[in-house]
């Protein structure tokens, strides 16, 4: 998926109405090689109608139909209805009623998507959840205990691990090709224009209490007074997001954890500000850096601002050779002092950073059991990561990871 598609605005979710019960998940419709996957969709805008758009182009080849919308801004509902030719539903829980529905695609903002998980396993419903795959730490942990409780399949939507590249990198770290790996380096960087960033357009159609339930996309989180920054732009907001990590870093970091087999950091420092975008009603920092430290013995190093798009090279740096990311695949090249002992290599990618193909592997891990490509595991490393270094940054302190307490705390 391209830069530019991901920064399109995302959608809402849901009403307010009483939650299904979270006791041990309903059973799944058993699902043949040859039976139709019925979807719905939960979360209407702009990520979401990236999703939709590939879904439709595989009505025929993954036999899948989206039976079902839901969203709580009525003009992103109808429009979602017209392009799927789903059922509209303005509560995600009655939605879940459905049981013509074999998984749900929640694109919602970040503060309900481990609610609406939650509930949809609870409905016995398959699950393709956009990242992160929680708003917080506590909450994945439930998710995790969940999914693994029942007997249903969760995508996580870090869409690059539908890229062969950081699996197979992984190999080569495993056979010692790059000797002891002390340093990860990788970034995810923008600039904008005027004085703002992260600054999606604010539809003036929007009309609390006329054609948006606010209370219902508020949901879980603080309640406060209708502000178009906040439903069009949340990202800017921590009450709905972690900013930059958790939309961009958390691209980035699970390609890392999963070239290195890595799992959860010691300990990790976050720092940046808000450093152009001074005018921003904004609450999280356009300028953000992270270097987390791994039991493993290494750092990783995320790179990030909203001000200057310059790349930084994505690279595995080993004692014996470098490991570095490309567009096509990677490249191993060996230190100088080691070149008579490493041969250089050159791996060239399969699979793609793409929606079709992850949402494709999702459909084989429901009809064949396939092992998924960003599973709750997977999904919990990158919360923690994104977590570690967002709590480091708002304390102003050096963070650690309780690994038998499964939580941060000062270092």
């Amino acid at each position: 998926m391209s830069d530019l598609s991901r920064r399109r605005f995302l959608a809402t979710a849901s009403a307010a109405v009483p939650a299904l019960p979270l006791t041990a998940a309903s059973s799944a419709r058993v699902i043949g090689a040859n039976d139709r996957l019925q979807i719905g969709v939960i979360g209407c805008g702009g990520m979401a109608n990236g999703h939709m758009r590939a879904l439709n182009g595989m009505k025929e080849s993954d036999n899948c139909r989206m039976v079902a919308v839901c969203d709580v801004y009525e003009k992103r509902l109808d429009a979602a209805a017209t392009l799927t030719g789903g059922q509209k539903y303005k509560e995600y829980r009655r939605l879940l009623e459905n049981k013509d529905i074999d998984y749900v695609l929640i694109a919602t903002p970040e503060h309900w998507h481990a609610q609406m998980t939650l509930d949809a396993a609870s409905a016995g419903k398959h699950i393709y959840c956009e990242k992160p795959m929680t708003w917080n730490i506590e909450q994945a942990k439930k998710v995790v205990a969940k999914i693994k409780s029942s007997n249903l399949k969760m995508q996580v939507g870090v869409q690059g691990m539908s890229d062969d590249s950081y699996e197979t990198a992984n190999k080569f770290v495993k056979e010692g090709a790059l000797g002891k790996v002390v340093l990860a380096q990788i970034d995810y960087s923008r600039n904008h224009k005027g004085e703002d960033f992260w600054d999606y357009p604010m539809d003036p159609d929007c009309k609390p209490g006329v054609n948006l339930d606010w209370n219902a996309w508020l949901g879980p989180a603080k309640k406060r007074p209708f502000m178009p920054e906040r439903f069009f732009r949340w990202r800017q907001f921590w009450d709905y997001s972690g900013g930059i990590a958790t939309d961009l870093f958390i691209h980035r970091v699970t390609r890392i954890i999963k070239a290195l087999g890595l799992t959860f950091p010691e300990r990790g420092v976050g720092s940046g500000g808000k450093f152009m975008f001074a005018k921003s009603v904004a609450e999280i920092p356009d300028t953000l850096n992270f270097l987390l430290d791994y039991p493993e013995g290494l750092t990783v190093q995320l790179v990030s601002s909203m001000a200057n798009d310059t790349p930084v090279e994505h690279m595995l740096r080993g004692h014996k050779a470098t490991l570095s990311f490309h567009r096509t695949g990677f490249t191993i090249k060996p230190q100088r002092m080691f070149a008579d002992e490493v041969k250089p290599y050159e791996h060239t990618k399969t699979g793609a950073e793409a929606l079709d193909l992850h949402h494709r592997n999702l459909h084989n891990a429901i009809r064949k059991d396939e092992p998924l490509k960003c599973d709750v595991d997977l999904g919990y490393y990158g919360v923690v990561a994104a977590n570690i270094g967002n709590e480091s940054y708002k304390r102003r302190a050096y963070m650690a990871w309780d690994k038998a307490g499964q939580r941060l705390r000062k270092a």
